[in-house]
């Protein structure tokens, strides 16, 4: 149990570090301090800092399917769209916000995506993760989202792909923001709402 546990806690040192620094830039060293452990001792529990990238790729950014709606969500699917007919403007800003507010604060979601940010020139299959977290997952929870709204009669019949990229575009932008300047958070919020509310008035049927 002792060594599982210190296992674990080298992940989660790693994935802080990473984060922060990236993965050329942080040292196993480094990962050895932060967990209060010799660089020797280690290495009896991965093989070198490629090994621990590897898990915390497995272990907590791929993790991320199980605990980001914009990965699980199903817009066809009538258990998961039960609470949302009728759904206004103000309703789908204060869901918005709601997943915002849980992206941002969700310590692996936060600092995956972090990780992904830095090393996304510099990894393919991290660059592959970034592609598809940040920008698949997201372009097509709206797009469901949009289908779902014309469907409902709360907007009109246009391109669902074009109206969940005018959608999402300003959000994405926000969210990197937050990491950047996690004080304008509240800033943000308010501007979900605007935002959300003219994006209604604009395709309202």
């Amino acid at each position: 149990m002792e060594k599982s546990n210190t296992r674990e806690e080298i992940v989660e040192a790693a994935l802080d570090l990473f984060a922060v620094n990236g993965y050329e830039a942080t040292s196993i060293s480094q990962l050895a301090d932060a967990v209060g452990i010799r660089k020797a001792s280690l290495y009896s529990h991965f093989a070198g800092k490629q090994d621990i990238l590897d898990t915390v790729v497995e272990t907590v950014l791929k993790g991320y399917t199980d605990r980001s709606i914009f990965a699980r969500a199903d817009w066809d699917d009538p258990e998961f769209t039960k609470d949302m007919t009728g759904m206004t403007a103000e309703d789908a800003a204060e869901l918005i916000r709601g997943q915002l507010r849980y992206i941002l604060h969700d310590p692996h979601i936060s600092k995956g995506r972090k990780l992904l940010v830095i090393e996304q020139f510099r990894n393919a299959e991290l660059a592959e993760l970034q592609t598809k977290q940040n920008y698949r997952d997201v372009l097509n929870y709206f797009m469901g989202m949009m289908r779902f709204l014309i469907r409902e009669g709360a907007l009109r019949d246009e391109d669902p792909e074009i109206m969940a990229a005018q959608f999402s575009s300003p959000i994405t932008v926000w969210i990197n923001l937050c990491d950047r300047e996690p004080q304008r958070e509240d800033e943000v919020m308010e501007l979900v709402g605007k935002h959300v509310t003219q994006f209604f008035e604009i395709y309202r049927k």
